[in-house]
């Protein structure tokens, strides 16, 4: 139900949600990007949901993504150096412990966290990444294709993924990593065209051998991708270099060569498909550009027979479904090809539909009621992702789920049909304003170890505060910054100090002149009106931020009001004293509990430990939290209002703690 005020129409929220974030790979710990950019960020927003929509409505799921070449590299690389002498199984289910305890250190309040090979989160994928992609045969979709491979001929073994290192092919693309088809920015490309591959097993230039694999028909959506992110470009949580990142996927296939090879292409024009020349003299390279990507690769093939270098755009290429990786999840067994497995990219994206049962199972409903949180129109699963996986988790994952709804697909699903997921894509946080990566030369501490130093409400809050949904933005720990002056203050605990300075000291305020006047009672009286103005509008332009995900400006929006009502309690104690006006000091303690009530509902999602100590010491149910009583002062929470005791605040105390080495001796220049 949608109720009017003095800012508009309240927006809408989903009956039920599905929160998701992106699955790390099961070979390392947790890096500061999938805490600070992913995690943090659906974590706060699931904690939200669970406070307006009901606890019941909402679910958490994500998983650690156990498949893979990239897995089999590492674990490769740490067996030849006796470093690790278990089992792959054991060695995902190593990282899959580590990844856990961490998102639990960092108050990440997940109802699952599966693992794609592991228990019955495993069990489960495995049949339902066979039973969808039987589906996607079923429809049409599928195509049977004979592609080149890369071969180690030193090794005599095939390569997938990470065992091929190259530089992407792929126009204007700044990548440092190009693998087998995909580099590490994201972009998906045909084997064949990365740019000087070598193996990573041998070191040797691998050559190309014919390998029948399975393929979804990607390039055979580009309409209905077409309506799909015209939809997203409306929907509240777009954000505009996402949606520009897609639409360059839905460009028509493109060649781009070289100006100084323009003689050559001449050349062998006329032996070329059909194609629009774009040609400008002020640009290095001119563009070949085709109505479909057949005809582009067919132009590709000629132009290297020529000896003509060119790099290709992004466009919709056949989608690969399957390869004969032997860790991944067995693939059915589709017209006699056999003893294929799973690609891990594809059965990452349903991955979370499989999770989804696997949760529901687990607490005693039945599975098969996964449809009523992903097909329902009055359901959305938000998934929170980097901008490196906007491809997969955009295109790629539209279009699969547009295609199980059989032979002609719409862009409107059926009744009882999968529905596209709601994309909320955040920049890269920078360490040091280098991107840091764990195969890259910028190495960041992992997050695990960023908790040495820092609160996890402290990181919690800053991450939020960064503005990750509208910039890159950098990550400048003090102490892991070799070129920090000594009197510079941390970075890191700006916002932080909202939470252990500013926030503290309005709640103990209030706690302390209660105990001291009221004999450790809420007083009873009304609100005045500016104190609840003031609260009503904080919480309406909260609400319409958290619909947007503008999670740094919740952010921005708390300081500013957290400040205020410090202020207005503040000053109207040094009034009350002035005037020695037990009157004043009263209606003083009404408000200010009252901007301690809203700050603590509005900052639960962001400091979830901190303001669950506060709801304890102001001895509240869980009630308190319920979007349904939002605007209620704290009395309507009191059974007896005249003799409800506040729990006893000791001299000093801390509802939200420092780091133990921000304080004392040892302490760090904050």
């Amino acid at each position: 139900m949608r109720e009017e005020n003095a800012g508009g129409v309240r927006p809408n929220f989903p009956k039920r949600a599905i929160v998701t974030a992106g699955m790390p790979y099961g070979n390392k710990p947790l890096h500061i990007g999938h805490i600070g950019g992913v995690f943090v960020p659906a974590d706060c927003y699931a904690r939200f949901l669970r406070d307006r929509i009901g606890e019941e409505n909402v679910l958490f799921l994500s998983g650690t993504d156990c498949y893979g070449s990239p897995i089999m590299e590492s674990f490769r690389k740490r067996s030849e150096t006796n470093d690790f002498a278990d089992t792959l199984e054991e060695y995902v289910a190593h990282y899959h412990a580590r990844q856990k305890e961490t998102l639990e250190a960092y108050r990440i309040s997940l109802d699952l966290y599966g693992a794609s090979a592991l228990g019955r989160a495993g069990e489960i994928h495995r049949r339902v990444s066979g039973g969808f992609i039987r589906r996607l045969y079923e429809n049409g979709h599928l195509e049977r294709l004979s592609a080149p491979q890369f071969y180690d001929e030193k090794l005599g073994v095939f390569l997938n993924g990470r065992q091929v290192t190259g530089r992407c092919p792929i126009a204007g693309c700044a990548s440092e990593f190009g693998y087998a088809d995909e580099c590490s920015l994201g972009h998906s490309y045909q084997p064949w065209e990365l740019i000087g591959p070598k193996s990573a097993l041998s070191g040797e230039t691998p050559s190309m051998r014919e390998v029948e694999n399975w393929y979804f028909r990607l390039e055979e959506f580009h309409g209905l991708l077409s309506a799909w992110l015209r939809a997203y470009e409306s929907e509240p949580t777009c954000r505009a270099f996402a949606a520009k990142s897609i639409r360059e996927f839905l460009e028509a296939p493109v060649v781009h060569v070289k100006r100084e090879l323009f003689g050559l292409y001449c050349a062998v024009l006329g032996d070329l498909p059909p194609h629009t020349l774009v040609y400008d003299a002020a640009k290095p390279s001119f563009a070949l550009s085709f109505e479909r990507l057949s005809s582009r690769e067919e132009a590709c093939a000629r132009m290297k027979a020529a000896g003509i270098s060119f790099r290709t755009g992004k466009t919709l290429v056949p989608f690969r479904l399957t390869g004969n990786i032997s860790w991944g999840v067995p693939a059915p067994e589709l017209e006699g090809l056999s003893g294929r497995s799973v690609w891990v990219w594809p059965e990452s994206l349903w991955a979370p539909i499989s999770f989804t049962m696997a949760a529901l199972e687990a607490r005693g409903e039945e599975p098969s009621c996964w449809k009523d949180w992903w097909c329902s129109g009055d359901a959305l699963v938000y998934q929170f992702i980097g901008q490196d996986n906007v491809f997969f988790y955009g295109p790629a994952q539209t279009a699969m789920f547009l295609a199980v709804q059989g032979p002609s697909p719409a862009a409107e699903p059926p009744a009882g049909g999968l529905r596209a997921t709601r994309l909320v894509v955040n920049h890269h946080l920078l360490f040091l304003d280098r991107k840091a990566s764990s195969s890259g030369s910028v190495k960041a501490p992992d997050a695990g170890e960023l908790l040495s130093r820092y609160t996890a409400e402290q990181l919690r809050i800053h991450f939020l505060a960064l503005g990750l949904g509208v910039r890159n933005a950098g990550f400048k720990p003090k102490p892991f910054n070799p070129d920090a002056g000594p009197n510079e203050a941390d970075p890191a605990l700006k916002e932080g100090n909202l939470l252990t300075n500013v926030l503290n000291r309005v709640v103990r305020s209030c706690f302390y002149t209660a105990q001291k006047h009221e004999d450790g009672r809420i007083p009873l009286g009304e609100v005045s009106l500016d104190a609840l103005g003031e609260a009503r509008e904080c919480v309406l332009a909260y609400e319409r931020l958290m619909h947007r995900c503008e999670l740094h400006q919740v952010v921005s929006l708390l300081d500013t009001y957290i400040r205020s009502v410090n202020r207005r309690f503040t000053q109207g104690m040094r009034e009350a004293d002035a005037a020695n006006s037990a009157e004043l000091r009263r209606q003083t303690l009404i408000d200010g509990f009252h901007g301690v009530r809203t700050a603590t509902a509005l900052m639960h999602p962001i400091a979830p430990e901190g303001t669950e100590l506060v709801r304890e010491y102001l001895g509240l149910g869980r009630d308190f939290w319920s979007w349904g009583r939002i605007f209620e002062p704290l009395r309507a929470f009191l059974e007896n209002p005249a003799k409800h005791r506040l729990k006893f605040l000791a001299p000093r105390a801390d509802f939200f703690k420092k780091h133990p080495s921000q304080v004392g001796d040892g302490a760090i220049d904050n």
